[in-house]
């Protein structure tokens, strides 16, 4: 029975280990079981499945996903924390702990060790910080992956499911929603962690596309043509494609290319969709062959 989130047994573990909270990493420790059971239905883990818990801290959510899941392996940076680890989810068979880095860890290798490549669930409450490179390298790098179901910064998570024309559209909503479908399930307010966070955060899922919704020659060239679209908001796509050391043509070049969508030549890129990103960029990569 997991015992862990709620303000006193957690207070409880982290004084009996006089753990003393890392800034550098981030950790917000749940203390709400309300919120734990939206994270854990969210996901939809069933005992079929393997899951990757990223940053479990003193393993309160590690708790609730070994009673559910098949499988877990909890990926934990803070070398301090193992020792709590190892007392907290002693009466779990089906958990392994890896201290590590994620960013560094292989995990096409792990899933296809622990699952034999098949896709894998992964559940976090993510370290704001490093929220998006985490994100992005678990799709980039082509990981088996059914959903990824997160607690991240409110803000970044309305981001990743934002449409054409508003200010917060921009690059990570293009790259979520080109591997994705986002789904906010709950906003969880600052009392329900420990230490409390200065900002709103809120309960993501990502389910992962069997395929994705637009067809790209050039998956690479695309999200470079995104991300250049975006480093200059202000200017507009013609500028920001010219000033991109990585898109080698012409700035006629360029414009024809975005006249060719059917839009103004002088369209900024947050006023583009997914689609048109992708029927760009395989304009843009036949000029480039020529």
């Amino acid at each position: 029975m997991a015992e862990l989130g709620n303000p006193q047994n957690t207070i409880e573990v982290l004084q009996k280990y006089r753990f003393n909270f890392q800034k550098k990493f981030g950790q917000n420790f749940l203390i709400d079981t309300h919120v734990l059971d939206k994270i854990i239905d969210a996901s939809g883990v069933t005992e079929d499945d393997f899951v990757l818990e990223i940053g479990p801290g003193i393993g309160t959510m590690t708790q609730y996903l070994c009673e559910r899941a098949r499988e877990v392996v909890a990926v934990e940076i803070d070398k301090n924390l193992i020792p709590i680890l190892s007392d907290t989810l002693k009466n779990y068979s089906n958990v392994t702990v890896i201290n590590e880095d994620i960013l560094k860890l292989d995990i096409c290798k792990l899933a296809e060790e622990k699952n034999q490549g098949k896709p894998i669930k992964v559940v976090a409450n993510l370290p704001y910080y490093i929220t998006t490179p985490i994100i992005m390298g678990l799709f980039e790098s082509h990981v088996p992956i059914d959903s990824i179901t997160i607690m991240v910064q409110k803000e970044v998570a309305e981001r990743m499911q934002e449409k054409p024309g508003s200010k917060e559209y921009g690059a990570l909503s293009l790259a979520v929603q080109y591997y994705a479908k986002p789904e906010i399930v709950a906003n969880v307010p600052p009392n329900c962690f420990m230490p409390r966070p200065n900002v709103g955060s809120a309960v993501i899922r990502l389910t992962r596309h069997e395929k994705p919704p637009v067809e790209v020659e050039d998956e690479k060239l695309m999200f470079r043509i995104i991300r250049a679209s975006f480093n200059q908001r202000r200017k507009t796509l013609a500028n920001g494609l010219n000033n991109s050391p990585e898109i080698h043509l012409p700035k006629e070049v360029i414009q024809e290319s975005i006249v060719s969508l059917g839009v103004p030549e002088n369209i900024r890129g947050e006023a583009l969709s997914l689609e048109q990103f992708a029927e760009l960029s395989n304009e843009i990569g036949q000029r480039m062959k020529q």
